[in-house]
């Protein structure tokens, strides 16, 4: 299993190491501007220089782990993360019991779902202008919007998992005497699970989206504000390392969140033992 495990990674990696590859010599040939596409190593050397301290360690001013992790990168990396996590689990925690209830019960589903078809085509960031009208400039317009960005997607999966249960379990519940709540609770949610954490990764992929959107506009850190800044003095260099950043950081998560839909739906895919 481990074998397989580092197979595939090397195999993944056989592509971007290739373009890295292709990008370099067409940087060292001079077929592109440096300052419009700098080389590999140029946003390699940049990287570098957003991930370090800025300043020398000085014990007077704290530990050396506080220094390791005073870069600008790292600050900017868990401001971004921090406003994911927080947005996201606002706009899931919104979504989950009414993508549930709106699931489980038609009335509630022919009441919610004509305003739910309305809200959602509209992208987060057409809200922009009204969330600093409503919450300035900061932290809550940047989690207001992400919270967006993740709501729909997870409760529309939610929505659609409930829905999509076999009729043939729910009448086979209610034959063995089982109640509505039973059925929702043992039946219901259980077959809907796949559908929720489906929704649950593309929600976290959307708020990776919204959050560098929402830097750029409503805060002054950040991986999102960092790339605009860059754009001000034209470091082509710090945007790239910016967006690799980005990339990595989704990559990490995704691969989180990938792991704990295969560890909860081992039963699903008929691994429990």
């Amino acid at each position: 299993m481990r074998r397989n495990t580092w197979l595939a990674a090397l195999q993944g990696a056989v592509v971007p190491l290739v373009l890295l590859a292709i990008w370099q010599a067409a940087s060292s040939s001079g077929l592109v501007n440096a300052k419009i596409l700098p080389s590999p190593v140029a946003v390699a050397v940049r990287w570098w220089a957003y991930l370090a301290p800025a300043e020398p360690f000085d014990p007077a001013n704290g530990g050396y782990v506080a220094w390791i992790f005073s870069g600008e990168l790292i600050t900017d990396a868990i401001g971004s993360l921090y406003r994911v996590v927080m947005g996201f689990l606002v706009g899931a925690v919104l979504a989950l019991p009414l993508g549930l209830a709106m699931g489980a019960s038609r009335a509630a589903f022919r009441w919610l779902n004509p305003l739910v078809e309305v809200l959602r085509p509209i992208p987060p960031i057409a809200y922009i202008p009204l969330s600093i009208l409503w919450f300035g400039l900061g932290n809550p317009p940047a989690i207001f919007l992400i919270s967006l960005g993740a709501f729909f997607p997870v409760l529309v999966n939610t929505i659609a998992g409930v829905r999509q249960v076999d009729g043939i379990y729910l009448r086979a519940a209610r034959n063995l005497g089982a109640g509505p709540l039973t059925i929702f609770r043992r039946v219901m949610l259980p077959a809907a699970t796949p559908y929720i954490l489906s929704g649950v990764r593309i929600g976290i992929g959307t708020a990776f989206i919204v959050v560098i959107v929402s830097e750029m506009i409503a805060v002054n850190n950040g991986l999102g504000f960092r790339i605009l800044e860059a754009r001000e003095y034209f470091w082509s260099d710090k945007i790239i390392a910016g967006m690799l950043t980005i990339g990595l950081l989704g990559l990490a998560i995704d691969s989180g969140v990938t792991r704990i839909n295969n560890h909860l739906l081992r039963w699903h895919r008929g691994l429990e033992h």
